[in-house]
């Protein structure tokens, strides 16, 4: 393999969000307006800023200390950056929140009022960007989303600051957490995969979704019962060739789920041999902290993730260490990349 040459901000900015093996093993506290109406819910009154700036300061405080990096909006959460852990990095996301729903193909959008320059000013290591993607939707609207990626990843490139992309399958024709979507979401991750690697986007490492939905694995202890979409030993199999699609760096999401669902997917992609690089979890460490803080208050939710919260993402880093590949593995070590 010819020696892969990456630029010096690019390979920092990667390497501040990774441990000492190359393992990225990061926190997720981007959540805004979902995270604001189930803190408002808990505590029967709408969620003020100040209320979920706080949380995510108490958050990030406690668990970051056993996170490589942390995750973060430059809306609500730059206050909580200051108050992580010494030798934690900094991904910001640069996208708005949500999706325009009267617009036709969930298109990205970005915050006004910021820009790779100034997010790397306000602190980030690296830049996230998430991406609502239909691979087979029609060429009008990916083309868009395409242009939009190749922008993203000039300004990045501008700045020699690493871009994350975070890619989201859906098809409007199903329900994404329905079994007929489980089906067909292995080949919508493998294309996504496949296209996003491509050098005119500009991506560092993709933050992607496993493949299949746990909830449709037979054979596993997250199986919801009824009609399976694959066995286990096909998960398997559908995990090893998102993974051989791939031609970047890659990390898994935990998408929602909770944190022992998380852990046997992490488990089950280990034993699958995918190339995967760690992991930026968010709601499967955190989630269950919401309604206490919401009812009983900031001590209390941090009682909860000093004892909870770090034992989720500990058992989760235990996972992490005999499973995920260093970042750079997939070129083939570090004494292959030269840093220019």
């Amino acid at each position: 393999m010819s020696k892969i040459k990456i630029t010096k901000g690019k390979f920092q900015g990667i390497q501040a969000c990774a441990n000492e093996h190359g393992v990225i093993a990061a926190a997720a506290m981007d959540q805004r307006g979902s995270l604001k109406k189930s803190i408002g819910k808990a505590m029967g009154r709408d969620a003020s800023n100040a209320d979920l700036t706080d949380f995510k300061v108490a958050v990030t405080q406690i668990l970051t200390p056993h996170a490589t990096a942390i995750l973060m909006d430059p809306e609500y959460g730059l206050p909580a950056i200051e108050a992580r852990a010494k030798g934690t990095g900094v991904l910001l996301a640069y996208e708005k929140t949500g999706y325009d729903a009267t617009v036709k193909g969930r298109l990205p959008d970005l915050l006004p009022e910021w820009s790779v320059y100034r997010l790397a000013e306000a602190g980030a290591d690296a830049i996230k960007i998430l991406l609502y993607y239909n691979p087979f939707d029609s060429a009008e609207i990916n083309t868009v989303k395409h242009a939009f990626l190749e922008r993203i990843g000039a300004e990045c490139e501008a700045i020699d600051k690493p871009f994350f992309l975070e890619p989201l399958a859906y098809d409007d024709a199903m329900d994404e957490k329905g079994l007929e979507f489980a089906k067909v979401k292995p080949k919508y991750v493998e294309a996504y995969m496949k296209e996003f690697s491509k050098e005119r986007y500009g991506v560092d490492v993709l933050k992607v979704e496993v493949p299949v939905n746990m909830k449709y694995v037979s054979g596993t202890s997250s199986f919801g019962g009824g009609e399976a979409a694959y066995t286990r030993d096909e998960a398997k199999a559908l995990f090893r060739a998102a993974s051989d699609a791939a031609t970047k760096p890659f990390i898994y999401l935990s998408a929602g789920v909770t944190d022992d669902v998380f852990r046997e997917t992490i488990q089950l992609a280990g034993e699958s041999g995918a190339n995967f690089s760690g992991v930026l979890c968010g709601r499967a460490t955190w989630q269950d902290g919401v309604a206490i803080y919401g009812k009983e208050g900031r001590g209390a939710l941090e009682a909860w993730l000093l004892d909870r919260g770090v034992k989720n993402i500990e058992a989760l880093n235990e996972v992490l260490h005999k499973a995920a590949k260093p970042w750079y593995d997939i070129y083939g070590g570090l004494s292959n990349i030269e840093v220019i």
